[in-house]
């Protein structure tokens, strides 16, 4: 079955998917890429796309999700602005990726030494860029109640400001919460090392293959 088709994603479950993110992430850390033959990729995508993820990530230089996860064209919707935060704009497009092209998996990926977040710690306050600090507040506040040994990486916040992106998805967007309900697409969380190149896959929110099978004798 061709990777870039309709058949292809119809037939490809979230767990699936995930375990797709999961295994590219360790061979870019293992520096394995696979050979992206990226004239090839524009003549199998130049009809129609079918990306199996939609990833909101930060807009920082050094968080591309195609290089970090190992994909090539067509393969995922990348969604990136500072700090990785929600607006109705990025609600929509979540919507377009998982209802009307099919996109299993939606991720929300933070990482450390944000300067988004960063910028939100030290109260900064300039032009627009202040009402988005304003949307990571409540990520600062609830990191202070969280141990510093909680997660992979010593960066609360980070961990934080993911969750948050997923509550406000599943809260203000009734089509990606009823696809999730339904088991039609999975939710991941996850937060990049910068230093190191690995991602902690710290919350997945998808069904692996046996479960579906249990879920479905209940």
């Amino acid at each position: 079955m061709r990777k870039h088709s309709k058949e292809y994603l119809e037939n490809l479950t979230p767990y699936q998917g995930y375990e797709i993110l999961v295994e590219g992430n360790q061979r870019f850390v293992e520096n394995l890429s696979v050979n992206h033959d990226h004239l090839e990729l524009i003549n199998q995508t130049r009809e129609g796309q079918y990306p199996f993820a939609v990833i909101l990530s930060c807009m920082d230089s050094r968080t591309s999700v195609e290089l970090i996860f190992d994909q090539g064209l067509g393969d995922l919707f990348s969604i990136r602005i500072a700090g990785n935060i929600v607006n109705n704009d990025i609600i929509a497009s979540i919507e377009y990726a998982v209802k009307y092209v099919g996109s299993k998996v939606l991720m929300v990926l933070g990482h450390t030494e944000c300067g988004a977040i960063k910028s939100a710690k030290a109260g900064v306050e300039d032009g627009h860029i202040t009402d988005l600090l304003k949307r990571i507040q409540p990520s600062i506040s609830k990191a202070m109640l969280k141990d510093e040994h909680d997660h992979m990486f010593t960066d609360n916040v980070a961990y934080a400001n993911v969750e948050n992106s997923l509550e406000e998805i599943l809260t203000r967007s009734s089509i990606v919460k009823d696809m999730f309900e339904k088991g039609e697409i999975g939710l991941v969380g996850g937060v990049y090392n910068i230093e190191t190149g690995k991602v902690d896959f710290f919350k997945n929110l998808t069904k692996s293959k046996k479960k579906q099978q249990l879920a479905a004798k209940v």
